[in-house]
């Protein structure tokens, strides 16, 4: 009842009412490209191309990108190219001091995001005609055939480029006009697009077996709640440490002496870690053109996402990218600065050099159990598909896709109950309880 109260209490909020329907239109448009298959491509010769993309590091970017690359869609490199090119820019800012400084003032930031454009383009001007490559090969072993020739390699590349360009910009006009960060809505949306597919291939193969199928479906169902339950704990986890603002008087006014909190999250690094351990665990399938009995017993074993070497090399490569991408994102010094400036100080700690060195202290406590618990979170498809659940389902029980789908439901929740709060309405939950979403950027990534 409450909860239909509150959507009632959204529709009542103007402003709010027109975010959130701009941001429906825009995703109506971009699941509309997703079926828009490029000219020239049979769509009944796609079922390889859609058989190769069900299970693998290839069904995670036809997750990411609603199942316009298993479609052949003029959307099929979607998002991810901006995605990587803004992962570059970032590393780049972090290790470079030109593109660290960039970021301090407007117009180096717009000449920084004009820059990730730039990559964005030479990204897809490479990814485009390997994307017409595979698919030129799968569609071959349906028996079919495409159009050749150089004219239809360019025309379909820059239809690729121009698809992928406009996703980039329909995802910044959402974070503009809509609800939420636009480009972590739209791969949000690609994910739970995939989720009712998936859900009726499992009940159709539950529902095939001879005993117990449906109360398997129906465990498999909890401990995907289970899961879903934490990876919210993982997303909002934080270690509070006391801070203290000293008092001070300025003429008849006093201010400070508040006493609040440091947030630091458990899980600082958000799903980078496991971005760079995909990247690395792809190597092999690279090595072996994405044909595994090109390679021997040793490399097959670390193609098997399923296998005990590959999750656990996985596993220890995201705890391994957690320390080294939190090491150089968090900075201890520039947050005890900042408290020293502000009056700030943590009790029973002097301010500056010492507290800088408890903070960090404090982030590397809490790094490691993180960092394990991330790391069995990206694991938990390859147990789900052990214990007999189908490909397409199984990447829904943990990993980036639905680390990236709990985050962004947070986060957009938090800003509708940020209006409500503000007309002091209240939100989804009772007792004045607020939904917590991510700290800092909302952006996915």
């Amino acid at each position: 009842m409450k909860f239909f109260n509150t959507l009632k209490n959204i529709w009542k909020i103007e402003e709010l009412r027109n975010k959130l329907g701009i941001t429906l239109l825009f995703i109506l448009i971009y699941r509309f490209g997703s079926f828009i298959v490029l000219p020239g491509i049979d769509t009944e010769a796609l079922s390889k191309l859609q058989e190769q993309t069900s299970e693998g590091l290839l069904s995670l970017i036809d997750m990411f990108s609603g199942g316009a690359f298993s479609n052949a869609s003029i959307f099929a490199l979607g998002i991810m190219p901006y995605i990587s090119a803004s992962i570059v820019m970032q590393l780049l800012g972090i290790a470079i001091p030109y593109f660290k400084k960039m970021q301090h003032d407007e117009s180096g930031r717009n000449k920084f995001n004009r820059w990730t454009r730039y990559l964005t383009v030479l990204i897809l001007i490479f990814q485009g005609p390997s994307y017409l490559v595979n698919l030129k090969v799968q569609i071959a072993h349906a028996g079919a055939t495409m159009p050749d020739g150089l004219w239809f390699t360019i025309s379909s590349t820059l239809i690729l480029c121009a698809g992928s360009m406009f996703v980039m910009w329909l995802g910044e006009r959402m974070t503009d006009r809509g609800i939420g960060n636009g480009i972590s809505m739209l791969i949000m949306i690609g994910i739970i697009a995939r989720l009712p597919g998936a859900f009726i291939k499992e009940f159709i193969s539950r529902s095939n077996d001879a005993v117990g199928g449906l109360v398997m479906l129906l465990a498999e169902v909890v401990v995907l709640i289970i899961v879903i339950a934490l990876c919210i704990l993982l997303v909002q986890g934080t270690r509070k440490i006391p801070v203290q603002y000293a008092k001070r008087v300025q003429g008849n006014m006093m201010y400070g002496g508040v006493r609040q909190h440091l947030p630091l999250k458990v899980n600082a690094a958000g799903v980078m870690p496991i971005i760079f351990a995909q990247a690395i665990m792809m190597v092999p399938i690279m090595f072996a053109g994405f044909n595994p009995e090109k390679v021997g017993g040793f490399m097959q074993a670390f193609m098997d996402n399923t296998g005990f070497w590959y999750n656990l090399l996985f596993a220890l490569l995201i705890i391994l990218f957690t320390y080294f991408y939190t090491a150089i994102t968090f900075d201890p010094k520039t947050m005890a600065e900042s408290l020293k400036q502000n009056n700030g100080f943590i009790p029973g700690v002097k301010p500056g050099k010492q507290t800088a060195e408890f903070i960090d202290k404090i982030m590397s406590r809490i790094v490691l159990p993180g960092s394990i618990f991330l790391a069995f979170v990206a694991i938990m498809p390859a147990f789900a598909s052990i214990f007999g659940v189908t490909g397409e389902f199984a990447q829904f029980y943990g990993g980036t896709s639905l680390l990236i789908l709990v985050g962004v439901v947070l986060d957009t929740l938090s800003q509708i109950e940020t209006y409500l709060s503000q007309r002091h309405i209240e939100g989804f939950l009772a007792n004045g309880q607020r939904i917590k979403g991510r700290s800092g950027s909302i952006a996915a990534y």
